[in-house]
């Protein structure tokens, strides 16, 4: 049987290593879990070193680096799920944040996570501790973890919070990885084109040169537009990219971004995609926020706040207000307008068997397999539309190269 070196936690905090002979990693696993310990990393030793063979529940220990680079969601979602593992393993929080310092290897991570221990030693509540880093922490994970502070339920908390983090990267991956194919194949369109046009178009026109009026006019378009992309094509490329930045720089602008908003919730299947994924977000948001303690009140501000559509979350902003005045929340997302029948239907039936919580996690379940659903039927729609749009631009530009080559011929006859 082979030899595994492991690294596991103890319910004190310490970090206790060895080595053991076991059939598999599983069993090492096993029995370090029933010692009491939380496996950190199991690793087979061979004659050429230690290689990783299963990382422990606590998601491993990370790949020692020199990196710099800052604090990102993936840093984030790991360290929270980490935690919480350590946290529901009997771990003092103290204690955990030591153990996740230890197993950093990126700079930053261990520079937030010092600053968080000593704010938390110095008795600073942990919400209040994250609080001062809302750039990786939102209202929406601070209110979380204080609802786990009042409840009592800290790994419980952190263990639905990882839950919604892990959904909800997972859809915004999915449409990320849904546009990539797109946007590839209309770069090869583009490519295609100025290859046409500017490296093959121009070999024809030494055969063109003494034709004159008598080339027909769609040869002597394309010829022309030839010419253009020989003589100017670094000038085209460079305004191109130039105009390219200056567009996508005033859509980070407040006005651009309302705009182009606007006209992605107008486009046919995307606008309402968008909508739905935005949707999406707001309703897992409201329904994990009020599955852990959090006010009703509260939650609909937090939950408003996660929509990344400022067309969307203005609508949504009104729901808070009436419902403070007494109204309820299916009339006030009503009165929003932003919320399809099946929406209101399942607030309704929350609000009336008090269940308000788990009827917005099922809408966002509900509405994240339609929004899958949407993005797989559009993509058959685009990736068809793209190839035939290539398709008749080259042939255009063939047949008329083609057409000029038999002027050329009558004329010679």
């Amino acid at each position: 049987m082979p030899d595994f070196e492991w690294s596991a936690v103890g319910a004190n905090g310490k970090v206790t290593k060895g080595s053991t002979n076991a059939a598999s990693s599983a069993m090492v696993l096993k029995r370090l879990r029933e010692q009491g310990l939380t496996p950190l990393d199991v690793r087979e030793a061979s004659a050429s070193g230690a290689k990783s063979a299963v990382s422990g529940a606590a998601g491993g220990a990370r790949k020692k680096s020199t990196n710099k680079a800052k604090v990102n969601a993936a840093d984030v979602l790991s360290l929270t799920s980490e935690l919480a593992i350590m946290l529901k393993a009997g771990l003092a929080l103290d204690n955990a944040l030591r153990v996740l310092i230890d197993m950093s290897y990126k700079p930053s991570v261990t520079v937030l996570l010092t600053d968080i221990l000593e704010k938390v030693k110095s008795g600073t509540p942990l919400s209040k501790a994250l609080a001062n880093h809302p750039q990786l922490f939102s209202d929406f994970y601070v209110n979380m973890i204080r609802s786990g502070e009042i409840s009592g339920q800290m790994s419980n908390v952190m263990a639905r919070l990882v839950e919604h983090m892990e959904r909800v990267r997972s859809l915004r991956e999915s449409v990320i990885s849904a546009a990539i194919y797109p946007a590839i194949l209309l770069g090869v369109a583009v490519l295609s084109l100025v290859a046409m046009l500017g490296f093959v178009v121009p070999q024809f026109e030494k055969l063109f040169n003494d034709m004159g009026d008598a080339l027909p006019v769609p040869t002597r378009v394309v010829m022309n537009i030839g010419k253009v992309f020989q003589h100017y094509g670094w000038f085209i490329v460079i305004g191109a990219a130039l105009v390219i930045w200056l567009i996508f720089k005033w859509l980070k602008t407040p006005g651009g971004r309302q705009w182009w908003q606007s006209v992605v919730l107008r486009m046919p299947l995307v606008g309402t995609l968008s909508r739905k994924y935005e949707m999406t977000l707001f309703s897992r948001s409201l329904g994990t926020l009020l599955g852990n303690g959090v006010p009703l009140l509260t939650a609909l501000h937090i939950s408003t706040q996660t929509v990344t559509n400022i067309l969307l979350r203005k609508p949504l902003e009104t729901m808070a207000p009436k419902v403070k005045e007494g109204g309820k929340v299916a009339d006030a997302a009503i009165g929003a307008g932003v919320f399809e029948p099946l929406a209101i239907n399942l607030l309704r039936v929350g609000e009336e068997t008090g269940r308000i919580g788990p009827m917005t996690l099922e809408l966002a379940n509900i509405l994240n397999r339609e929004v899958e659903v949407g993005i797989k039927r559009t993509l058959t729609l685009v990736e068809p539309v793209l190839i035939l749009v290539l398709g008749i631009l080259i042939a255009a530009i063939i047949v008329s190269i083609l057409m000029g080559i038999l002027s050329v011929n009558d004329l010679a006859g």
